[in-house]
């Protein structure tokens, strides 16, 4: 069986706080060619992440396969009964704790989709998001990529809610759309989730800018979360999982190598930033808006 993408109802525009921090952890692994091997890796650092105080628990970007179109058939499975999906469920029940699986290649039927899972502290799927804006570029001498040869693009947004925080998903190059932050922000999210690769040419580059411009723009936590880096690999991520705050300063930020950052999300950071500088209410909708269709 395979799941269609997760629809979430329209939420408040007011974020929910049940408390007044939340201790997220983002995993950034070394994945190998060794699928039983990556997923054993994500599983140990769930727990490891648990044993310090985090309540949330972020994986990578296709953190149970290599980065590549050549690898997504070979590597996906069905969601939610494939291995990957079955052993972040099984880790987030032990733990007690919130899993944003990163991302898996998933098969639905005979089309395959770059998926991110969300297991709330019982193992139950939480929600379920789809890449939406495939990664295809081209750049003269640097990079041509071009994910739309093998993938289909997800058509729903997702924003779930976790102990009272409401959490929105995006995949790696849905960073650059500024509209689909703006919408999960719509929907009263505090924190937004982005599993993420970019490469040595847009990570120097665009990395932590966007980051920055995502979290400032709209006024909230932003956390991205990437692979570590393998030189050896086809595609080399960039690394330097980032976590930025809603004034835009970053909050905390890995090197390129395997690593774990834990941090503390101060929800009522995102109520001041917003009465002191209050674009939400001084946005001119009567002339323009960003709606989802």
């Amino acid at each position: 069986m395979c799941e269609s993408d997760a629809v979430h109802p329209r939420f408040q525009n007011r974020p929910l706080h049940y408390s007044n921090v939340m201790k997220i952890a983002l995993v950034q692994l070394s994945v190998g060619g060794d699928k039983a091997k990556n997923i054993a890796a994500a599983v140990h650092e769930i727990h490891q992440a648990k044993a310090k105080g985090a309540q949330l628990v972020a994986l990578p970007e296709c953190f149970n396969s290599p980065y590549g179109t050549k690898f997504f058939e070979q590597y996906a499975e069905e969601v939610p009964s494939g291995e990957t999906c079955r052993a972040l469920s099984k880790a987030a029940a032990e733990a007690g704790i919130c899993v944003i699986g990163g991302t898996v290649p998933e098969r639905c039927g005979d089309q395959l989709y770059n998926t991110c899972t969300v297991w709330d502290g019982s193992g139950k799927l939480l929600a379920q998001y789809r890449k939406m804006h495939l990664f295809d570029i081209d750049i003269p001498n640097k990079i041509t990529f071009k994910e739309s040869d093998v993938l289909k693009p997800g058509n729903q947004i997702s924003v779930f809610e976790y102990q009272g925080v409401k959490i929105g998903l995006g995949i790696c190059y849905d960073l650059r759309f500024p509209e689909l932050a703006q919408i999960m922000t719509n929907q009263g999210c505090s924190l937004l989730i982005y599993p993420g690769a970019f490469n040595m040419t847009t990570g120097p580059k665009h990395w932590e800018l966007l980051c920055r411009a995502r979290a400032t723009d709209n006024q909230l936590w932003v956390g991205l979360v990437s692979p570590a880096r393998d030189p050896t690999a086809g595609y080399v991520a960039w690394g330097h999982s980032t976590l930025v705050n809603p004034w835009g300063e970053v909050a905390g930020t890995l090197d390129e190598k395997p690593g774990t950052l834990i941090a503390d999300i101060d929800l009522q950071l995102i109520d001041e930033v917003r009465s002191q500088i209050p674009i939400r209410t001084q946005r001119r909708t009567d002339i323009y808006d960003i709606i989802q269709k």
